[in-house]
């Protein structure tokens, strides 16, 4: 399987998981979403409505609502503790990470038809040595990642149903986000749209 460097830090693994993989791991997601239901986040302040949809599973979950952006161990509307990272996931992680610990976030974003992602940083993280690990299941979506400022160049990347992404090191800062969706692209979601699954270490190993 051929690693695609994208921007120096970022590698991208087209096609990682088979067909057959991105079908039981839909099953097991649908499973763990009925225990940690997918929920709208708000942007900080203003209130408004993220374009995506988005759950947790792990020790800690990222949630944004108009207090601020955190990692907290529990749903926001149950309050119950998120649902474990399911071993298929975290295999992903060990296989591409190249860092010596697991993982204690999976963000679970779901990108209806005109859901986008602005660009933006992951730095919410206190661990930011080790990489983020992202997992596309479902149609191609338009990804874009640049350096460490905003406004610079961005390099595109058609994320498609199985591909891995990682970023880390240099790139570990970089901005990046999805601009859209490519209707028709996969026919693992019924109903179409895109299932977007981030690893995250959060706190610093002890």
């Amino acid at each position: 399987m051929t690693a695609v460097p994208v921007v120096p830090g970022c590698t991208w693994h087209p096609g990682y998981l088979a067909p057959a993989d991105q079908t039981a791991l839909l099953a097991t997601l649908r499973d763990l979403l009925r225990q940690a239901p997918l929920f709208q986040p708000v942007m900080p302040r203003t209130g408004t409505p993220f374009s995506v949809r988005m759950t947790n599973l792990g020790s800690l979950g990222w949630v944004s609502d108009k207090a601020g952006y955190r990692y907290q161990p529990h749903h926001p509307v149950t309050g119950e503790p998120w649902p474990p990272i399911p071993d298929a996931i975290l295999a992903v992680w060990d296989a591409v990470s190249g860092y010596p610990h697991p993982p204690e976030a999976c963000l679970v974003n779901w990108y209806g038809p005109g859901a986008r992602m602005g660009l933006h940083q992951d730095r919410d993280e206190e661990d930011l040595s080790a990489p983020v690990v992202s997992l596309s299941l479902g149609e191609t979506g338009l990804f874009r990642i640049g350096g460490t400022t905003r406004g610079g160049r961005t390099v595109p990347v058609k994320l498609a149903s199985g591909d891995v992404l990682v970023f880390g090191g240099i790139a570990r800062l970089a901005y990046h986000g999805v601009d859209r969706l490519l209707p028709g692209t996969s026919t693992l979601l019924k109903d179409g749209g895109r299932i977007n699954l981030t690893l995250r270490r959060v706190t610093k190993p002890v």
